[in-house]
């Protein structure tokens, strides 16, 4: 505790009590002082904190078997690996591994009937994201800034559509890798930095976006001739923590089948001339306004402190910038806005807010409530979101269950793999949707859709399947879209020539083989 006469000099106008680092003001001022104090504090009280807020926010995603088509693919492939399946030959995907190879693991530990052990990774995954998020706040801004950080991530990581925020998807699971990157980077443990970024990479593309501030840091991380030393030694260790893990995976899985499928085969998806502009802006403005509702709290302070005086002040932060620009790029990549692609601006937004809010003290209490009470609102959202799809694809599923027998392996040509993995069937084709073979996105509308806009070689491998493994039963889910059969001759051709059609459920099309 400070002496009574610096309390008082304090409260005379006087020069102001030193900031004490174990202390927190406000309503934990009775926390113990010192760093051991706070850090066993911070086990014993904030994580356990965090742990509830994590729980809550995302409560709604136990309540549903599956959110979204990715997580339906994952499960899917997940099956068919977990079968002796070989990852980018038995089933593809344009990701890279580090996700499936989860997902298989954990349905060999507890079951391939359930979603809820990858939800509850994927809960685990938010926080740690928080936890490594606070440590920064902390270290640079102070103890309070570190509670902030934490929560205030939590509280925004439901700011989206419940199908882009409550399922397990790769953003979940790469946004730990980052906020892991940022931190090493942070302590100048570079080595540790560019394993993080790898393993962002490996859980989704996008991920090694975060490279780009890891690398400025190091460059800014000192300018004499021992510290240059040290920025050569840690550029080695930052290139081999990166560089090793990328190539171990490739040569595990094949290299030219992990370039292929991670990089160099979605030219026609992730091209720019692909997109019809007015559904891929209005697809992007949208759930950018939706996280910026979430965000406010955060976003608002952020923009003020751009607007206003204070110089280079304004920038002192340029790392955390940085992240938050290669975030941005990641984004709009391929312009395709889905929601769940913007998780990845969250953690840089979350520092770079906590540090405005610790240079305009009043919009503390107006920040915090905004954003609590919009994290209520999206609770709220994700409790009483209507089940459309997934009403649909239990209906494909029981139908598929009912006309084919355990075992048999089916076709289902449409955009919800789920619709396997809830029938208990496997995949007749190494492709789980027909966008691998007509280039259809729902990000992206009907632009660019057809046999010729496929990934390269597709439609040469899936003849062949059919031939080899005709399937029991297609299931044409295409429902009116651009990949319908009467706009793909492939498939309408495989239609007319081996199967017949045996009925409909819900506008789904089902084929059973002509004897």
């Amino acid at each position: 505790m400070p002496a009574a006469s610096e309390t008082a000099g304090a409260r005379r106008g006087n020069a102001p009590v030193p900031r004490q680092r174990g202390r927190l003001a406000g309503p934990l001022t009775s926390w113990p002082q010192g760093p051991a104090a706070w850090r066993g504090r911070y086990r014993t009280v904030l994580l356990p904190l965090f742990a509830a807020v994590a729980a809550l926010t995302h409560l709604p995603s136990f309540l549903r078997p599956v959110w979204n088509p990715d997580e339906g693919f994952l499960a899917t492939q997940a099956g068919v690996l977990a079968h002796g399946g070989a990852l980018y030959q038995n089933v593809v995907d344009r990701k890279p591994p580090l996700v499936p190879w989860l997902y298989e693991g954990l349905f060999g530990l507890f079951g391939a009937g359930s979603l809820w052990p990858v939800r509850t990774l994927a809960v685990v995954a938010h926080l740690v994201t928080a936890a490594l998020l606070a440590s920064v706040a902390r270290r640079r801004w102070g103890d309070r800034a570190g509670v902030v950080a934490g929560l205030g991530y939590l509280l925004v990581s439901i700011g989206l559509a419940p199908e882009d925020t409550q399922a397990a998807t790769f953003e979940v699971f790469m946004l730990p890798w980052t906020a892991a990157a940022f931190w090493c980077a942070d302590r100048r443990r570079w080595t540790l930095a560019g394993l993080a970024v790898a393993g962002a990479a490996l859980a989704k593309q996008t991920g090694g976006a975060v490279l780009l501030p890891v690398v400025w840091m190091l460059w800014r991380s000192g300018g004499g001739a021992s510290q240059g030393r040290a920025r050569r030694k840690g550029a080695l260790g930052l290139a081999a923590g990166f560089v090793l893990p990328l190539a171990a995976v490739a040569v595990a899985l094949g290299p030219g089948r992990f370039l292929f499928w991670t990089v160099t085969g979605s030219g026609s998806y992730a091209t720019v001339s692909g997109s019809a502009w007015l559904t891929a802006a209005a697809r992007g403005l949208g759930n950018a306004g939706i996280l910026l509702v979430a965000c406010a709290g955060l976003a608002v302070p952020v923009a003020l402190l751009l607007r206003g005086r204070g110089g280079g002040r304004r920038f002192a932060d340029a790392d955390l910038w940085i992240w938050l620009a290669a975030s941005l790029v990641a984004v709009v990549t391929g312009f395709q806005f889905y929601g769940h692609y913007y998780l990845q601006l969250l953690p840089p937004l979350v520092l770079l807010g906590t540090a405005a809010l610790r240079r305009r003290p009043r919009w503390r209490r107006p920040a915090l409530a905004w954003t609590a009470l919009a994290a209520c609102g999206f609770l709220v959202w994700g409790l009483t979101a209507p089940r459309t799809d997934l009403d649909h694809a239990h209906t494909v599923a029981a139908a598929v269950r009912r006309d084919t027998p355990p075992g048999a392996r089916v076709l289902v040509w449409g955009m919800h793999p789920e619709e396997y993995w809830l029938a208990g069937r496997a995949p007749a084709s190494r492709f789980l949707t027909a966008g691998f073979l007509t280039n259809f996105s729902g990000g992206r509308g009907g632009a660019q859709v057809g046999e010729r806009y496929a990934v390269p070689g597709a439609w040469d491998t899936f003849r062949r399947e059919m031939a080899d493994h005709p399937p029991a039963l297609i299931v044409d889910d295409s429902r009116g879209q651009p990949y319908g059969p009467s706009r793909i001759p492939g498939f309408r051709d495989l239609l007319r020539s081996h199967y017949r059609p045996v009925g409909t459920t819900d506008g789904a099309v089902l084929y059973a083989p002509r004897r």
